[in-house]
């Protein structure tokens, strides 16, 4: 199974947010410090913040920061609520299959595709920055420019 790459970069948003302190990055740092263009960042961002995840602040000394709810949020429950509810093959495309009614791989693949998530489940955002990954984000060298 392969992630979104908006899934991907959502979780490294929430990721770097975890290992932030009491600094507040902005939008534009994040996506620097986590090389991903600004403006998929900003999508990512505003999703997340929706879904309670981060808050943003505007204007001087604003910027970015984890909730509660983020910290402890599951990588499963985030991974399957950012996925959807698709299927990994599409047999329904505009070419569906003719195997589509009596097919066993479609079960097997939910089946796997759960066991993907439910392999994430126990696992939450500060769990996913403890050492090494955590001490790895923080010495992370800039992409930011200076002015």
């Amino acid at each position: 199974m392969r992630l979104l790459r908006s899934t991907d970069m959502a979780l490294r948003v929430l990721m770097r947010l975890a290992v932030a302190g009491e600094s507040t990055p902005t939008t534009r740092e994040v996506a620097a410090d986590m090389n991903v263009p600004y403006t998929h960042a900003a999508k990512v961002v505003a999703e997340l913040q929706h879904r309670g995840l981060l808050e943003t602040r505007r204007g001087r000394g604003g910027g970015l920061s984890l909730t509660e709810a983020g910290r402890d949020a599951s990588v499963g429950a985030i991974v399957r609520d950012l996925e959807g509810e698709g299927d990994v093959a599409d047999c329904e495309g505009t070419a569906p299959c003719p195997l589509n009614s009596d097919c066993r791989l479609r079960g097997a693949l939910r089946r796997a595709q759960e066991a993907f998530y439910t392999a994430l489940d126990p696992l939450t955002v500060a769990d996913m920055v403890a050492g090494p990954t955590g001490p790895l984000l923080l010495g992370l060298p800039s992409t930011r420019r200076t002015s």
